[in-house]
């Protein structure tokens, strides 16, 4: 009896001995809840449409991954919420009037060939939501860069101005054309629904690291990088600010560029990630045709994530040594 008891009590298994209630449910349930504010900013300035295509692709990858999963006779992983997350931030990365069948084409590559086909959860080589950006940017560029001015939307007669956004004034070179720095940090900008707001996206930011669901150094590296290289490849020091509130740099940085998947797993190789991630975005805002730059920065520097982790790796303790 004495026996049975100890064995009830005590399990051995392979270090590292590390225990943890976090599930990927919970972890998925807390971005749900950090992204909210900033999908409550989308509402009020873009109008009830852009909850409508937040429904839309968050209900269009949760099909897309059980359809897939069911068809290839896989367990089912719907109810761990990471399809949702990633239908928010696809949305988030869309214009408000977004043609609902692009929107769900997005998602539904999104799911299958990127995180689906190469296994699942866990597995996928770059964030989902991104590559979904991508290939829509590819496909439907105009309807992509299409920011619609949310004064003109409430107008029954009038569909919607197309107009620039910041970081598209600032590549034309039209510094006087820029909205009040504080209109850029509520939001009251032109963009994409979920990017606009760097206030809502900061707060849903601090709630993920004060949970422990991200690791800060990857936003903090993230945007001082940019921050530091921008002025280095010849932007103006005045508009600095501009650049790091405009455009997608907060809700890349605390939203993407975190996903455990495909990013490093260690804070050396976030911390390298980060500065890549930084570099990059500053190089295409400067020297290239694009005005943005922080999609192709995190998926580039996610496919260069194995080799920092490999470049990174601790030695472990113990090793046997071979006499």
């Amino acid at each position: 009896m004495e026996k049975e008891n100890l064995n009830a009590n005590y399990f051995v298994s392979l270090a590292p001995h590390i225990r943890s209630k976090d599930t990927v449910q919970k972890i998925m349930l807390d971005v749900i809840i950090a992204l909210i504010p900033a999908l409550l900013g989308a509402i009020y300035f873009f109008g009830i449409r852009a909850l409508f295509l937040t429904i839309v692709c968050a209900f269009s990858c949760l099909a897309s991954e059980y359809c897939y999963q069911k068809l290839a006779k896989k367990p089912t992983q719907v109810h761990d919420l990471s399809a949702i997350v990633t239908g928010i931030l696809i949305a988030f990365n869309l214009p408000y009037d977004f043609p609902y069948w692009m929107a769900i084409f997005g998602c539904v590559f999104s799911i299958i060939v990127v995180k689906e086909c190469f296994g699942g959860i866990g597995f996928n080589f770059m964030n989902p939501a991104l590559a979904a950006r991508i290939v829509l940017m590819a496909s439907w560029a105009k309807e992509m860069t299409a920011y619609i001015n949310y004064d003109t939307i409430a107008q029954a007669t009038v569909d919607g101005m197309v107009e620039a956004t910041p970081l598209q004034v600032i590549k034309a070179g039209n510094f006087e054309s820029l909205p009040p720095l504080m209109d850029m940090f509520t939001g009251k900008i032109y963009g994409v629904i979920g990017e606009t707001s760097a206030a809502l996206l900061l707060l849903g930011g601090l709630y993920l690291i004060v949970r422990n669901v991200i690791n800060w150094r990857i936003p903090v590296f993230y945007i001082l990088t940019t921050a530091v290289f921008l002025p280095i490849l010849g932007v103006p020091f005045n508009i600095i600010p501009y650049e790091i509130l405009g455009g997608g740099l907060f809700l890349g940085a605390f939203f993407m560029a975190t996903d455990y998947t495909t990013s490093p797993g260690n804070n050396r190789g976030k911390i390298i990630f980060a500065i890549g991630c930084g570099i990059i975005t500053a190089v295409i805002r400067t020297k290239a045709s694009l005005p943005e730059g922080v999609s192709y920065s995190i998926c580039l520097m996610n496919v260069a994530t194995p080799l920092i982790d490999r470049l990174t790796k601790t030695e472990a303790y113990g090793e046997v040594q071979n006499k």
